[in-house]
């Protein structure tokens, strides 16, 4: 006699009903005994299902219908654990540094809260998702995005999310436990700060504060993972398809992660992004240069009033930093080609129409969107994607307590690439044990209503245009941090003594690489700039003549403007890091940063332990 199996089980049993590991698993099920299987019989042949369905599901497409069902499937499953009565899995805490990106956040709880209802992670007691929590660590200056971050913890809160706003003053009173001396060895970990301006403070040093609150409440809890995100991604994927971009909620993040920490010996897991890259703007003029270059070079060619000829599939280089102008500094090989603009616009339309919607599209450049070089997820079993890292993504990585020892080092520098500067050093202490996994998250680098970002340091606007250079510094000298751990790790750092001669030689012989390396590319900047601008003011080509493109060629004429003006010939950009005081202060602050770091580790961790109890 045969018992009924769950119906979303079955939904795949028939959907594929072809799939020898699905009969092998149906056949178990059917020749069971007429009493039922125990619960954790039960649960096993659910597992063993998906793992299987996921794979055929990758390789026959995904529609709407099909993922419904799959969400469904896991939800039986979550119901199956529930019932057995131990549910041994972790505990997660999601925490989003946040400042001034109010309608950012609002997408990215949303998004988790989205998440938390096709999965069902945990279980779900009285409409709560009681094994997951975030923790809103808010680092605004305005107090109505303040309340606005407050309505969203309560609001999130009802709808069944724990979730905590972590003001100022609460902040404050974190730091507040500190003795005096404890405080003055901690401000090369979290800087000088003024209790009445106690905001911006960077998104590295609002992590550590962060840290600090966690390892008061959690430093004990071994069943507890802390997962740390940015305010502008969403537990999604992107998926490129003739039809266009999709984002789909096709990937159970906590139930994945659960697996890596349960099945493996790691301590701290990284994902990646898919969407818009994770670097700076700073470091991907270039190729953008050519594939705007490229795009103009092939509308030219195309009449107006023609369908347009911009729906196929892009052309894009196959490795996932194409976008970076110096992916070879990085192990990668830089992109020898431009890279096709894929047009997003749907229903019928003409060439005129693509030019309006991608000149609309170019000024997003500025603050991090890349229109031609999106990142796609690619699916693979995220157990056997599981390699060893050597870069935080500081947008998306996870850990357990232990960890709580890596704070964000050198933060009160305020540069940029801090996330691999750490994974360096991690990577040196912390071996197989740091892993990266293929659970990238959704990045979005602007608000689609606003075409920018809300708030977004180093870049500056105003009625003269956008200005980089802040961006660029911190890029820069983010760089000569990086590539001086990496040498330094190299030779035993931080875990052997390095005298600040040493050290000193080191971070002279990067920087000296690294600005050859920089002023070659600002040549070829120089260079692709001047040939743009000349393909597009070229009078005989059709934008020109063309009634009603008035606002796109404005749009052009600015994107062009702004590149010259931060990436020309004049730039202040390339000043900045040339020779004079600023340099040489920058390059001796890395350097005594470097040197103090063994001592800002020792005081850290008697905070840690004080703190905790």
């Amino acid at each position: 006699m045969s018992v009924p199996v769950y119906p979303e089980l079955q939904y795949f049993f028939e959907q594929y009903r072809a799939n020898p590991e699905l009969k092998a698993i149906q056949a178990e099920c059917l020749q069971q005994e007429p009493s039922a299987p125990d619960v954790s019989e039960q649960i096993r042949r659910h597992q063993k299902a998906i793992a299987v369905i996921e794979k055929q599901m990758w390789q026959t497409g995904l529609s709407d219908t099909l993922v419904g069902h799959y969400h469904g499937l896991y939800q039986e499953l979550e119901g199956l654990i529930s019932a057995g009565g131990e549910d041994r899995r972790y505990h997660f805490t999601v925490v989003i540094p946040v400042a001034d990106r109010p309608q950012h956040l609002e997408s990215c709880l949303a998004s988790l809260l989205r998440l938390c209802r096709c999965f069902h992670y945990g279980g779900v007691v009285d409409g709560r998702f009681e094994r997951i929590s975030v923790l809103i660590a808010d680092d605004s200056r305005d107090a109505d995005n303040i309340q606005q971050n407050e309505a969203m913890a309560r609001h999130y809160s009802d709808q069944g999310l724990n979730t905590e706003h972590f003001s100022q003053a609460e902040q404050l009173q974190v730091m507040a436990a500190f003795s005096d001396s404890q405080s003055a060895r901690l401000r090369k970990v979290l800087g000088d700060y003024d209790k009445g301006a106690f905001f911006h403070k960077g998104a590295s040093i609002m992590r550590n504060i962060a840290y600090l609150s966690l390892a008061e409440r959690h430093r004990h809890d071994t069943k507890r993972l802390f997962y740390f995100i940015d305010s502008d991604q969403e537990f999604c994927v992107k998926l490129q398809t003739p039809q266009g971009d999709r984002d789909l909620y096709a990937v159970n993040y906590f139930y994945e992660f659960d697996r890596v920490f349960s099945e493996t010996a790691v301590a701290m897991v990284t994902g990646k992004v898919v969407g818009d890259p994770p670097v700076s703007p700073a470091v991907m003029a270039g190729n953008f240069l050519d594939d705007v270059s490229g795009f103009l070079t092939a509308m030219a060619s195309c009449s107006p009033e023609q369908d347009c000829q911009f729906h196929q599939l892009a052309r894009r280089p196959n490795d996932d930093a194409s976008y970076h102008d110096m992916a070879d500094l990085f192990g990668f090989k830089t992109a020898d080609s431009s890279s096709d603009y894929h047009c997003t616009l749907e229903g019928e339309h003409d060439n005129v129409a693509c030019f309006r919607h991608f000149s609309a599209l170019l000024n997003h450049f500025f603050d991090g969107e890349h229109p031609t070089r999106k990142t796609y997820y690619e699916y693979e079993d995220v157990l056997s994607s599981v390699s060893s890292a050597r870069t935080v993504y500081t947008g998306n990585y996870i850990f357990k307590a232990e960890c709580l020892a890596y704070f964000i080092p050198f933060a009160p520098l305020k540069l940029r690439m801090a996330g691999p500067t750490l994974g360096r050093i991690i990577k040196s202490e912390l071996g197989q044990r740091f892993a990266s996994a293929n659970l990238p998250m959704l990045h979005k680098r602007t608000v689609e209503e606003i075409g920018q970002s809300e708030f977004r340091p180093g870049i500056q606007r105003a009625d003269q245009g956008v200005d980089l250079s802040g961006e660029f510094e911190r890029q820069y000298f983010g760089d000569v941090m990086l590539f001086s751990m990496e040498r330094l790790t190299a030779q035993g750092y931080p875990n052997k003594p390095l005298s600040a001669q040493d050290v000193r030689q080191v971070v002279g012989a990067v920087e000296g690489e690294l600005h050859e390396k920089y002023t070659l590319k600002h040549q070829q900047l120089i260079d692709k700039v001047s040939g743009l601008a000349k393909c597009f003011n070229d009078p005989q080509q059709w934008w020109h003549r063309y009634h009603g493109l008035d606002d796109a060629r404005e749009a052009v004429r600015y994107f062009i403007d702004a590149m010259e003006k931060n990436f020309g010939e004049q730039a202040v950009i390339y000043q900045q890091i040339g020779t004079g005081e600023h340099k040489a202060r920058r390059l001796d602050d890395i350097v005594q940063a470097i040197c103090s770091y063994v001592d800002d580790r020792k005081v850290w961790n008697e905070v840690l332990k004080a703190m905790s109890g």
